[in-house]
């Protein structure tokens, strides 16, 4: 019995020094974060066509695992994948539930996936004490609290389940020497149906947001009377007011009943006759390289098409090289104001998602990204507000501009006022800039408060709806069929109709079959 005891514990001897080896490595191991985020929308280095990476941008997924390393002594791996699109997001937590801890849809498909209970809520830790509770922009932080999504029966608001990350407006890019009249005649959603800009412009190639361009023009004469009743050209986010007009706005800008479904398409087709095309993210390019003067653009995409497309000097040649400078408008009527955000699915690690969240919102963080995506961030804060001033600033009040024109100030006081660790006071948040500068990049980072209280957020719209929107946009993107195709067509027909009579009159059937990898056009 002895012999067995001493036998067993020479045994553990000879296993401790690989049960310790082991034990430490239990402790190197990392924890997985499995994010699923949209193509290019997070600092990353520039990868060469060579496989080489340059650190011309701050790669945050690195820089997060080692922060995180750092603060908690565990290492983390972020395993990090993209989408396209929405849906194609949506599909595939339907076919893989479980398989990420933090994704980051826009704001009718967060609604969507709140509603459908497939998202964890955020804890209240989190949402009181961390990065992104201190600075976020209280604007910002205040348009998810008041919007709502119905879970089981029960109304909850966004900021319960999303945290905000890239935001802005849509309107027009444009070239501004196109013509003497372009500015007054893009104040208006319905300028791009003028036969003066026929085949220069481009809207998307997105059903959500094409409608919503559609609708715009269809109730143009009830929005522009909402407007006049409230005033709304004077109206501040402050404004008691605010919330019952922008309430009607979003009303008008959500409508899917047969009637606006019918005026939208109508509407649709006859610009449609008028368009250079369709696109997702070919109107960028298109812009700069001159193929087309107007685009229906994202915010984002906005500042990026402006930024490429003017005159800059060449860093190792000295050399100026040519450009246009185009501006950015929101026209009168509304605009669509819209978010894309992190949720987190069903089953995820929500510590080591709220983690790298958190790790997001310092706004220094905020800072690389917007440098590197050219979106605008839901984060303010100092160094966010440093970097506008440093990229936007043209002096100081009282100053003028190159012509001899004062500058004029643009306020940013409602997105960044309570984010500020000392550096600036509230009220403070003004960039001077001249009159030009106002019409480009700033504006299309920043809408101001006249711009966001007609701003409309696009709502969930259920499985039924979306049928029907999305068969009416079938119809819009359908081609046209030519005159002479039609004579065409009735002559075949008339020819099969004789076959098929003399068929029947010997008493013979055939059955015919479409020829092999043809299909129907729709």
């Amino acid at each position: 019995m002895k012999k067995r005891i001493v036998t067993t514990a020479l045994a553990l001897c000879l296993l401790l020094p690989f049960v310790l080896s082991t034990a430490g490595c239990a402790s190197d191991t990392a924890l997985v974060l499995r994010v699923y985020n949209w193509e290019d929308y997070i600092s990353e280095p520039t990868e060469n066509e060579d496989g080489t990476v340059e650190d011309d941008y701050v790669d945050l997924i690195a820089e997060f695992e080692k922060a995180y390393y750092a603060e908690t002594g565990t290492r983390v791996r972020v395993e990090y994948s993209t989408f396209g699109t929405n849906e194609n997001m949506y599909n595939e937590l339907q076919i893989n539930p479980g398989s990420y801890d933090l994704v980051c849809p826009s704001d009718y498909m967060i609604m969507k996936m709140i509603s459908e209970d497939m998202v964890e809520k955020f804890s209240d830790d989190f949402l009181t004490n961390s990065n992104y509770a201190k600075y976020a922009s209280p604007y910002i932080q205040n348009l998810f609290e008041a919007n709502y999504a119905t879970v089981n029966g029960e109304e909850h608001s966004w900021a319960d389940y999303s945290v905000p990350y890239m935001w802005g407006t849509m309107g027009y890019v444009y070239n501004p020497a196109l013509s003497d009249t372009i500015e007054d005649d893009l104040s208006s959603w319905a300028g791009l149906w003028s036969e003066a800009y026929a085949s220069v412009a481009t809207i998307k190639d997105s059903v959500r947001d094409s409608y919503f361009l559609g609708v715009a023009v269809a109730y143009r004469d009830e929005l522009m009377r909402l407007k006049e009743e409230y005033n709304a050209d004077e109206m501040t986010l402050s404004d008691e007011k605010y919330a019952e007009y922008n309430a009607k706005v979003t009303e008008i800008m959500n409508r899917t009943d047969e009637d606006t479904l019918e005026r939208t398409k109508d509407a649709l087709l006859e610009l449609k006759e008028n368009l250079y095309g369709f696109e997702v993210d070919s109107g960028k390019q298109d812009m700069i390289a001159g193929r087309i003067s107007i685009n229906f653009a994202w915010s984002g995409d906005a500042v990026y098409t402006m930024d490429d497309a003017e005159p800059y000097t060449d860093e190792e040649t000295g050399k100026e090289v040519p450009g246009i400078y185009l501006n950015y408008i929101v026209p009168e009527e509304c605009s669509n104001i819209w978010f894309d955000g992190w949720v987190m699915p069903k089953g995820a690690n929500t510590e080591l998602a709220e983690a790298f969240i958190n790790f997001l919102s310092d706004p220094t963080n905020a800072v690389a990204n917007m440098n590197y995506i050219g979106y605008t961030s839901s984060i303010a804060g100092d160094a966010v507000f440093e970097e506008m001033v440093d990229w936007y600033s043209e002096g100081e009040a009282g100053d003028t501009d190159e012509e001899g024109n004062p500058l004029v100030p643009y306020d940013l006081n409602y997105f960044f006022n309570g984010t500020s660790d000392g550096a600036h006071a509230d009220g403070d948040f003004i960039i001077y800039v001249s009159a030009e500068s106002a019409k480009r990049q700033i504006s299309a980072q920043y809408p101001t408060e006249e711009v966001l209280v007609r701003s409309a957020i696009m709502q969930h719209f259920d499985d039924e709806t979306n049928a029907a929107v999305n068969e009416m946009w079938e119809e819009v993107k359908g081609l046209p069929i030519p005159v002479w195709a039609y004579v065409v067509i009735a002559v075949i027909a008339a020819g099969i109709a004789v076959i098929a009579l003399s068929y029947v009159y010997k008493g013979k059937r055939r059955d015919s079959k479409p020829k092999k990898g043809y299909h129907a056009v729709k």
